[in-house]
């Protein structure tokens, strides 16, 4: 971040590289500096943000045109009040997918927990990745019909919850036979998350920089240190700070990376991947080959009954994931 001193104005500009200059405004020389504070400054997320509105919102050339310059956008209150306390019934009162969970080391000691499933399924979770507003979004985004390549559901409790590493979500997809990075992520806040708890921490405009390689580091799969060291001189590095509700969609080449929660609050999050009809992997793995998805109006989601019947969804079995190093 560069503050730019001119007589009793500053202005802030995103530059990498101190300059001194004389400037004259009529006959009058000005001493101006440009002084620089490193780009991977931590800040806030400030760029690319949205509110959903019933019945108001649809993706716009300028969403668009952010997703693409960026490689996300923010979407705030994608669920209201009312869905989000049916999705946390599911989470909270049954054991019926928390039953599957497995940790992920992250090399200090501690681990996140993590649920992941292949398909949708008639809940009121399989509800919410098939309801219009998540799946329309998604496939404007990306520029074609999609299908559910997975869902997450991760949690990171007080005090314990370790950190998720520095990867790229195509860095993970791409050893799955994906061959072109046509898939995004929907990360939804089941709880609030910040930086005392673990929140997501994003290289903004990173997605440019193509797939970087990725190594097993613990139990995750990691990107590249070094490669990262000099992205993030280019990329700021913004903290995404989110109201339970909130969803942000993103690109599947995005740098991402969240740390370990020290706070005395839990931070869940509902994460499901989609990939394009169109870049059906050439190898079958532990994800799904392209199949079709049955949207539902996002009044599907208030409407379902279903909390516990989790047939379909076909969790995954962590021993046959090559990618990470799973603890039972």
């Amino acid at each position: 971040m560069v503050y730019l001193l001119c007589s009793r104005v500053t202005y802030s500009l995103d530059l990498d590289y101190i300059h001194n200059y004389i400037y004259k405004v009529q006959g009058v020389s000005y001493d101006i500096t440009l002084c620089i504070q490193s780009s991977t400054e931590n800040r806030n997320m400030t760029s690319a943000e949205y509110v959903y509105e019933d019945g108001k919102f649809e993706v716009t050339d300028k969403m668009k045109e952010d997703f693409d310059n960026y490689g996300y956008i923010m979407v705030r209150k994608l669920l209201d009040t009312a869905e989000l306390q049916k999705v946390k019934e599911v989470l909270e009162n049954s054991d019926e997918i928390t039953k599957h969970a497995y940790g992920l080391p992250d090399g200090s000691g501690r681990e996140c927990k993590m649920v992941l499933w292949s398909h949708p399924g008639n809940d009121v979770t399989g509800m919410v990745v098939r309801c219009e507003k998540v799946v329309d979004t998604t496939e404007k985004l990306l520029g074609g019909e999609v299908y559910h390549y997975h869902t997450k559901f991760n949690m990171k409790e007080p005090q314990t919850g370790g950190s998720f590493l520095w990867h790229q979500d195509y860095g993970y997809w791409y050893k799955n036979g994906c061959l072109f990075p046509d898939m995004s992520t929907v990360f939804l806040a089941i709880d609030k998350c910040n930086k005392a708890n673990g929140c997501l921490q994003i290289l903004r405009g990173s997605h440019k920089c193509g797939r970087i390689e990725h190594l097993m580091i613990a139990g995750q799969t990691r990107a590249d240190v070094d490669r990262i060291k000099e992205i993030e001189k280019m990329c700021p590095m913004e903290y995404v700070e989110m109201e339970a509700g909130d969803a942000l969609f993103f690109h599947c080449n995005l740098l991402h990376t969240s740390g370990p929660n020290n706070s005395d609050l839990r931070r869940w999050a509902f994460v499901t991947a989609y990939n394009t009809k169109a870049n059906n992997p050439v190898i079958p793995h532990h994800h799904p080959q392209y199949t079709p998805l049955d949207k539902v109006p996002n009044s599907a989601i208030r409407d379902c009954t279903n909390m516990t019947d989790m047939t379909g969804k076909e969790f995954l079995n962590p021993a046959i994931d090559k990618t990470v190093k799973a603890r039972a």
